[in-house]
């Protein structure tokens, strides 16, 4: 069994998600979100979609949180 690194849970159907060079565990799709997703900047939601990035690296969850913050080249496409 293997141990989950955000709830410490030991479980036999924890699985591995590499990114970046690295490996972590979890037990579940819920720690891995909580670990792994980022956080908008303006409404500080888990981006668990695609989100926007700004060109230095800043994370939202939709064009509304991005103008919100003066990204005004940031537009939802739905």
């Amino acid at each position: 069994m293997a141990q989950c690194e955000v709830c410490g849970n030991d479980y036999r159907m924890a699985f591995e998600v590499r990114a970046a060079g690295q490996v972590h565990v979890f037990d579940s799709f819920e720690c891995a979100a909580q670990k792994m997703a980022p956080v908008c900047e303006n409404c500080s939601c888990r981006i668990l979609g695609h989100g926007m990035e700004t060109e230095d690296g800043h994370f939202y969850c939709c064009g509304h949180c991005a103008r919100a913050q003066g990204h005004a080249e940031l537009v939802d496409h739905a």
